[in-house]
């Protein structure tokens, strides 16, 4: 059954779990699972030579030995024997040597696809290749435990988060005080010049784009391209060791990263991708998955045939046992030895639809990581969609899920853009609580985003109207058209005074509005630099100087950044503006209820002025005098009060300050109009005061405690 093994009468059983290599018992433990395999072969490479060592024992579907001899650094595959039956959805086929789903270092390339695919013209009605992949596909490193401590995870309350979410590769590749070998790694995102950065934006976690082991799609590597975002994963344990200044120690630095992150009170979020795989549609390469045991890790419906809910080819299936195992002990080892605080699930709906079947969200991967004693106490964080109208699910995920709130993303810039009126901007401001209050959820629980790796940037938001993907390869058909936003009377670049203005502007109000909602608020790395794509709202496949972030401010981009900075301050030193619970109307120490929405002449909104679709301008007073944050030892605190005014409007508005009982004066801190949000003018202003709003304008204005 085997060809040619190496029989070794002196290798011990070893034990079936943990699954991956390990080092231990003068030599090295292999354990690997597949239920449907007949024999299973550890391939152990030296120099292009490889040894072939046959794992004989099989317990609970896990193929398992000691090695002896083997050191870490040992590189290895598996080579799996059994029935090739696409009918069944089995596909084995010993001439493809495969990585270990829990390696922890992965290193090559696939270089050539040819090689790697497991079928002879048809993948459902050919017969299996005899070409041997070796040489051709990555490969398996065994490492041994443990290296650099990641630091005390900072353990930042979700409440006063400030997510930021970033690329390792782009976000330094062009950073002028970063060194020039490490700029685009794990390295260079720990360097000073760049953590300090972040110190002073006020972020407090970085959301980090794919950091997995990703292998480029076979349209891609056909069309000579590269996956640039990694949304295309090989190895759920091994760290990218692209984004390594030392391939080889991608571990390492990795590790090194986290502790210099956490050392500055920032936390590490991981964008994890747990819904498909690189190995793409059956059409595509064998390199792991498909050769141990399809039919446990990816969705099939009859006679073998792949259930795509994805978009990318394939589906793993949320509801086996294997899957199971796979992406919890995988985020266990992420949050326990890399220091991780976070992860955001890509495409999460795919994880409460076993078989690819209907949405649950007591669904058993979604419940064993909610579960789970060390993953309970991480930031779970749902993208609440995927590629079909049944998996979109905002809204929908378990009280211990917080979520990207495409809502929130949409409604906030339809205002801001002149399309909507004023009654979903309520909810979306005010934390969502028609998506989250029901089921326990606190208003952290809705990321809030205008801008995502996935779109327009913010500069190009309020710069085009229609995305520009020519560049992609693709004819611009790929990419959303939705993408509501508005050039400002010009389509991209132009020298027009009034258009970049007015593009300022509209920037600022968005940024303001972002950051003065309930919720946790998410960024997108570069956008307070004033970063443009060119139009471009999927590029994807861009690793050059359109993705990476430019560093070099002009006036515009410094006094955006300028405005950012005093924003984010001023919340995280406000409690009343970033909320743990959601409104409800009750009254608060100083008389007045929590929340009172405002009309622009001072009075309150009257329940027929939240159907008037026209209304473009909307006042939001919040009493600070018991507003519910805590301090870490549980106690009380009570802020300022505020009010924000929000006017969409392009003609000047007045607006009238509310009544005395109210507050006596108002003190302006945060005015749209002015580059870096200072007030032109900031004397107090007495209550029931009429001020000009001019067209599309944002204030802050705050009523201080002792005013009351």
């Amino acid at each position: 059954m085997v060809a040619n093994p190496a029989p070794d009468p002196m290798m011990l059983a070893g034990r079936p779990f943990p699954l991956g290599s390990h080092p231990e018992g003068g030599g090295v433990r292999f354990a690997v699972a597949s239920s449907t395999a007949e024999a299973v072969e550890v391939c152990l490479l030296d120099n292009g030579q490889e040894r072939r060592v046959e794992l004989t024992e099989r317990t609970f579907g896990v193929w398992h030995g000691v090695v002896h001899g083997v050191l870490p650094g040992q590189q290895y595959g598996y080579r799996v024997h059994g029935p090739y039956d696409p009918t069944r959805g089995l596909r084995h086929n010993p001439a493809k040597l495969l990585v270990d789903p829990y390696a922890k270092r992965i290193t090559g390339e696939l270089t050539s696809l040819e090689a790697a695919l497991g079928y002879v013209d048809n993948a459902m009605t050919g017969p299996a290749s005899t070409v041997d992949s070796l040489g051709s596909v990555p490969l398996s490193v065994v490492t041994s435990p443990g290296g650099p401590a990641t630091g005390v995870k900072p353990e930042v309350p979700f409440e006063e988060s400030v997510f930021y979410e970033l690329h390792v590769r782009g976000y330094t590749r062009r950073h002028p005080d970063v060194p020039e070998h490490l700029r685009g790694t794990y390295l260079g995102l720990a360097h000073p010049a760049v953590v300090e950065h972040l110190v002073r934006l006020g972020v407090t976690a970085v959301e980090l784009m794919p950091v997995h082991t990703f292998v480029d799609e076979p349209s891609l590597m056909t069309a000579g391209r590269h996956n640039y975002w990694g949304y295309s994963p090989l190895g759920f344990f091994a760290p990218y060791a692209g984004y390594a200044s030392e391939p080889g120690r991608e571990v390492e630095e990795f590790r090194t990263m986290v502790a210099s992150l956490h050392a500055a009170g920032i936390e590490v979020i991981v964008d994890v991708v747990f819904n498909h795989t690189c190995e793409s549609g059956f059409e595509g390469p064998t390199l792991c998955f498909r050769g141990l045991d399809a039919p446990a890790y990816y969705a099939h419906g009859d006679g073998g045939r792949g259930l795509d809910i994805t978009g990318c080819g394939n589906t793993l299936d949320a509801g086996s046992p294997t899957v199971v195992r796979l992406v919890t002990d995988s985020l266990r080892y992420w949050a326990g030895e890399l220091g991780v605080d976070g992860f955001r699930f890509d495409l999460a709906s795919v994880l409460g639809r076993p078989g690819a079947g209907p949405f649950d969200p007591n669904a058993a991967l979604l419940t064993a990581i909610a579960c789970d004693p060390l993953l309970a106490s991480c930031k779970l964080i749902a993208e609440p969609w995927d590629a079909t109208g049944d998996g979109y699910r905002v809204g929908a995920f378990g009280v211990q899920w917080a979520e990207w709130n495409g809502r929130y993303r949409d409604t906030v810039r339809d205002f801001w853009r002149g399309a909507v009126g004023v009654r979903d901007l309520a909810y979306r401001l005010t934390g969502s609580s028609d998506l989250y209050a029901d089921d326990g959820r606190r208003p952290w629980a809705s990321i809030n985003f205008i801008t995502a790796h996935d779109g327009f940037t913010l500069r190009d938001m309020v710069s085009y109207n229609d995305k520009h993907n020519e560049a992609n390869g693709e004819d611009n058909r790929d990419g959303t058209n939705d993408n509501r936003s508005w050039n400002c009377g010009a389509e991209g670049e132009t020298s027009e005074p009034d258009v970049l203005a007015l593009r300022a502007r509209q920037a600022r109000n968005l940024i303001s509005t972002l950051l003065l909602s309930m919720g946790t608020p998410m960024m997108t790395a570069g956008d307070e630099m004033w970063r443009t794509q060119d139009g471009n709202n999927n590029a994807y496949n861009q690793d050059n100087e359109m993705s990476w972030v430019d560093w070099s401010l002009d006036s515009t981009a410094s006094d955006l950044l300028a405005f950012v900075q005093r924003l984010v301050g001023l919340r995280a030193v406000s409690p009343a503006l970033r909320q743990p619970q959601f409104f409800d109307g009750r009254i608060t120490p100083s008389g007045e209820p929590d929340l009172v929405w405002l009309r622009p002449d001072g009075t309150e909104m009257a329940e027929t002025d939240w159907f008037d679709d026209d209304r473009r301008t909307l006042g939001v007073w919040i009493d600070g005098a018991n507003c519910l944050s805590r301090t870490k030892s549980g106690e009380l605190v009570s802020d300022h009060s505020w009010l924000i005014v929000l006017h969409a409007g392009g003609d000047p508005c007045e607006f009238t300050l509310p009544p005395a009982e109210f507050g006596p004066v108002f003190e302006p801190m945060l005015d749209s109009g002015t580059p870096d949000g200072t007030p032109v003018d900031q004397t107090p202003l007495a209550s029931g005061a009429k001020i000009q709003l001019p067209g599309r304008t944002t204030l802050l204005l705050r009523v201080p405690r002792t005013s009351k």
